[in-house]
């Protein structure tokens, strides 16, 4: 069956000049998990949602448990036995027959799969129907170990809310070589991403501004197609030394100028992020990385 992308996604593989490319690689998205990625998922550590909130607010957030607590009971069903961080806004999103995405990295291989869907259960075992499920090239992930040492879930008294970014998250930022992003579309439902590059890829305009490059991926454009037809999203920023949270929730827009991509190494296009609310939470997962090995694909 032949994978339909909606007008956003059109839009913008029509403005990079790759339509005919993703016509091709829409193939790799199926409207169920493969025998290959449910024997995948129960080997991985953490999962990042995305989700949206009653404001109609994206957020990405990060779920984590030991291994197998993700599975694909059938290939049309994903279950995540974990809890959302206290204080995340995704425990109120998890409504029942609400979108949701989800995206599956093994930071060690460098392997992931995103599934999106919708909400079967909200309560731990979150259950979702899946709509789709793909798998995505290794492209600017940085490896790391991953190992489970810190003590989890954190008590919610350390969670921080802001309308905009302190100093320290500023500086955290600026040196953060991963992140995830959540968008969403109206009737195509919510995404999942991952984006890297070298430190310091995440340029922080203000406290409540930052931009990053877009560099080449698969042309399907899932992130930036969502973004052509509405801009909130979120992001979510794991420090792999503490466990700390911090999530942005807010509304991004593509800069097409070839001048701007220009200011950035590698870039194609650059992706502006204004904020709408921040969220904090130290120690929210025990997951541990000391050590990264750089992704040979991230521009120098």
């Amino acid at each position: 069956m032949t994978h339909h992308f909606h007008e956003g996604e059109r839009a913008v593989q029509r403005r990079a000049g790759v339509a005919a490319i993703a016509d091709r690689v829409g193939g790799s998205i199926h409207s169920e998990i493969s025998a290959r990625e449910q024997a995948f998922l129960p080997a991985q550590s953490f999962a990042v949602l995305a989700s949206r909130d009653a404001e109609a607010r994206v957020w990405a957030s990060i779920v984590s448990g030991a291994p197998g607590f993700l599975h694909a009971p059938s290939a049309g069903v994903l279950e995540l036995d974990a809890a959302p961080v206290a204080g995340d806004p995704l425990a109120q999103n998890l409504r029942v027959g609400a979108p949701i995405g989800a995206l599956v990295i093994d930071l060690a291989t460098r392997r992931r799969i995103r599934v999106n869907g919708r909400v079967e259960r909200g309560v731990s075992p979150i259950r979702v129907a899946v709509d789709e499920s793909f798998t995505n090239c290794p492209k600017y992930i940085q490896r790391r170990e991953l190992v489970a040492e810190g003590r989890a879930p954190a008590p919610a008294a350390t969670l921080v809310e802001a309308p905009a970014l302190s100093i320290a998250q500023q500086l955290r930022i600026a040196r953060a070589d991963t992140f995830f992003i959540a968008s969403g579309h109206g009737e195509a439902g919510l995404d999942a991403s991952h984006r890297g590059g070298v430190l310091g890829f995440v340029h922080v305009q203000d406290e409540r501004r930052i931009a990053w490059p877009d560099f080449a991926g698969n042309s399907m454009f899932q992130t930036l197609g969502n973004l052509a037809t509405d801009p909130r999203a979120g992001i979510v920023f794991l420090d792999f030394a503490t466990g700390d949270l911090l999530q942005l929730s807010g509304r991004a827009e593509v800069d097409f100028d070839p001048a701007r991509a220009a200011l950035f190494v590698g870039a194609e296009r650059v992706v502006d992020f204004e904020i709408d609310a921040v969220r904090e939470t130290r120690g929210a997962t025990p997951l541990r990385s000391y050590e990264v090995e750089a992704s040979p694909f991230n521009p120098v």
